[in-house]
């Protein structure tokens, strides 16, 4: 029996993985190149969009932790992760463009795996089905899976950070660290603002030309995912407690912190283009240019991309889906991916793995497989799949979504006491579903 996934994303490819390993047949839909998205450049699989950067890397972090998980799931997108990392201190960042070309290849390479080139506008009738057709569902897909549903559609507005050119950084103002001298202790390029600069930037950002969502779509931005302007209209000194901070920083001209710091973090192998760290923005294009050179460092910056927002769809998954990621309603179905509303590169990725091993387990005869909610990966199932939860937001990995402790242990022991249950609860529960 055929599988369908569509979408070629990172949830997609996992699914894709999980189910050709389990000796399935499985026919993937990739719209791009054909129908390409708002965000896409390319029409390469799990081409990452937005930040290059798949977050910590230290397992007493929240995603350092389902990274682990992943990789004792023997993850695709972590296998293609480690392959093409570029220095990003404590954090695993990626070549984008090496990442999304190995994660094809092996795709391709897939026994009993097809991708099919086509834009897919309605859920197939009949068949095992996975929707992993992430934050940029087409239009017509929306529709369908919204008539499918017999619920309104969810969405908010994501938004993507500029990449500069290396070259045009003005090295003789800013300064290569890592906050207190973490990873490779000289992986990011700091611009340092003092307190006049920092408040002209803040006012430029403010009075900006920003792009304003479609007349019919109420603008809805993720928490974790705020552009900076957006940061700055909450009160001047947001970003300047956020993505600005210079909390372990220090100017080698002046021998002082600075009052904020633009981070630019290396986005290729090559150390050729270098992203805006939370720089997400919905400026117009030519705002961007002109506000984001008064930032000290970046006055002549050449940018190879530059920032845009664009709506992010997904689903009410409390009221819809059941623990295996499995429609409720039309059990054949699946969904995977940021569409159910996990917010992250890992934690789409990691639904993916899970969805694809559901749906495997479907066509084989056995009943389903969830994570225990000890884990991070079965917690995020837990969360987007409480069908108590009414008031549903997209949730990234986190301490907090963990199972508590049964056992009483002392605060500064209780993160690491999390990491050891969940690891040894997620080798446990690979032996069993394996």
């Amino acid at each position: 029996m055929e599988v369908t996934i569509i979408g070629g994303g990172l949830a997609g490819c996992e699914a894709a993985w999980r189910l050709a390993r389990a000796g399935l047949t499985v026919r993937l839909f990739e719209m791009r190149p054909e129908k390409m998205t708002p965000a896409h450049q390319t029409g390469l699989l799990s081409e990452l969009v937005c930040s290059n950067s798949l977050k910590a890397d230290a397992v007493t972090n929240a995603s350092g932790l389902l990274k682990a998980e992943m990789e004792l799931l023997d993850s695709l997108v972590m296998r293609a992760a480690r392959a093409t990392a570029v220095p990003a201190g404590a954090a695993l960042a990626v070549d984008r463009e090496r990442f999304a070309k190995r994660m094809t290849e092996a795709v391709q390479a897939l026994p009993g795996v097809e991708i099919a080139r086509e834009e897919v506008s309605a859920v197939p009738a009949a068949g095992t089905v996975i929707i992993a057709s992430g934050p940029l569902t087409s239009d017509a897909l929306a529709a369908d899976i919204a008539r499918l549903t017999a619920a309104d559609g969810l969405f908010f507005y994501d938004a993507i950070a500029p990449v500069v050119f290396a070259q045009s950084v003005d090295m003789r103002v800013a300064f290569r660290a890592s906050r207190y001298g973490k990873g490779g202790g000289d992986d990011y390029i700091n611009c340092p603002l003092s307190r006049e600069e920092y408040e002209a930037f803040v006012d430029a950002l403010l009075a900006g030309a920003k792009t304003a969502p479609r007349a019919f779509e109420e603008l809805k931005v993720f928490e974790g995912c705020l552009p900076i302007e957006v940061m700055a209209e909450r009160g001047r000194e947001t970003p300047a407690h956020g993505p600005m901070k210079p909390v372990g920083l220090v100017d080698p001209r002046t021998g002082k912190r600075p009052h904020a710091v633009a981070q630019l973090r290396q986005d290729n192998a090559e150390a050729t283009l270098y992203n805006m760290v939370g720089f997400q923005t919905r400026l117009r294009r030519p705002e961007q240019e002109r506000v984001f050179r008064m930032i000290p460092g970046l006055g002549r910056a050449e940018f190879a991309r530059l920032g845009s927002i664009h709506r992010n769809t997904f689903i009410h998954s409390p009221r819809l889906l059941s623990s295996d990621l499995s429609l409720r309603s039309e059990p054949r179905v699946l969904f995977a991916g940021q569409i159910t509303g996990v917010e992250g590169y890992l934690e789409s990725a990691a639904m993916g793995i899970i969805a694809g091993l559901n749906a495997a387990r479907q066509v084989q005869g056995k009943g389903p497989a969830v994570p225990p909610p000890t884990t991070m990966t079965g917690a995020l199932i837990a969360y987007i799949t409480d069908s108590a939860r009414e008031d549903f937001q997209p949730m990234n990995a986190n301490f907090g979504i963990l199972a508590p402790l049964n056992a009483a242990v002392k605060k500064s022991a209780r993160k690491q006491a999390m990491v050891d249950r969940a690891l040894a609860d997620m080798k446990t529960w690979r032996e069993i579903v394996s």
